[in-house]
């Protein structure tokens, strides 16, 4: 089967994309609203950016042509917290991604109880095994659709005890939601380990001279 990108519209495009881009971690987001209230969304459009300062990326889209209640409360409040869930929060996941009015928290109608931030002002998740709190650093857009590509700075990460391994993430023991197409969702499946491979490793790049 062949044919053009152009021959699709944006929701086809999305059901195709969200298909072949497997899997996906979640950046399961907090973040505060105009009433103080704690609103949450799953974004699997997600991935890091940076490592000094660490950064991460999210793709956050529009409804009917405008700006998500997330993506609102960042610009105004310039700052969220990524949650990391794992199994046993697949439920009230999957169910924080039905749209409310802005005013509504699904932290309240799903029942999940928060902890104050330590660094920024937005809540994270109690139950959440990773938790990493960001400060708004910047938004690109990209295509048609209005679609906007947001970047948050770590400035506190929220590790459960026992998933540290020698400054690793135990993967096995964190058990993560990872997304696939359509209301669908996946383990991990079998770990399978390879021989480690030398890596030149990560410096710090000075800026040049002017």
């Amino acid at each position: 089967m062949h044919f053009p990108a152009s021959d699709l519209n944006p929701e086809q495009t999305y059901r195709l994309m969200s298909g072949i881009v497997v899997p996906r971690p979640i950046a399961w987001i907090s973040s505060v609203n105009a009433h103080g209230g704690v609103n949450l969304a799953p974004f699997s459009c997600y991935t890091f950016v940076s490592n000094k300062p660490p950064m991460i990326g999210v793709n956050i889209g529009r409804k009917a042509g405008k700006r998500k209640d997330t993506a609102e409360n960042i610009l105004a409040n310039r700052h969220f917290v990524v949650n990391v869930g794992d199994e046993t929060l697949l439920d009230p996941l999957h169910d924080s991604a039905q749209e409310h009015p802005p005013e509504i928290s699904e932290v309240d109608v799903l029942g999940l109880s928060v902890l104050p931030g330590a660094v920024i002002d937005t809540p994270r998740l109690a139950a959440a095994p990773i938790t990493l709190e960001c400060r708004f650093h910047s938004v690109t857009p990209f295509g048609d659709t209005g679609a906007e590509f947001f970047v948050g700075e770590v400035v506190m990460f929220h590790i459960r005890d026992g998933l540290l391994q020698d400054g690793k993430i135990d993967t096995a023991l964190l058990r993560p939601i990872c997304r696939i197409g359509g209301p669908n969702y996946a383990s991990l499946g079998p770990i399978v380990t390879k021989r480690g491979i030398q890596q030149t490793p990560k410096s710090i790049i000075k800026p040049e001279a002017t």
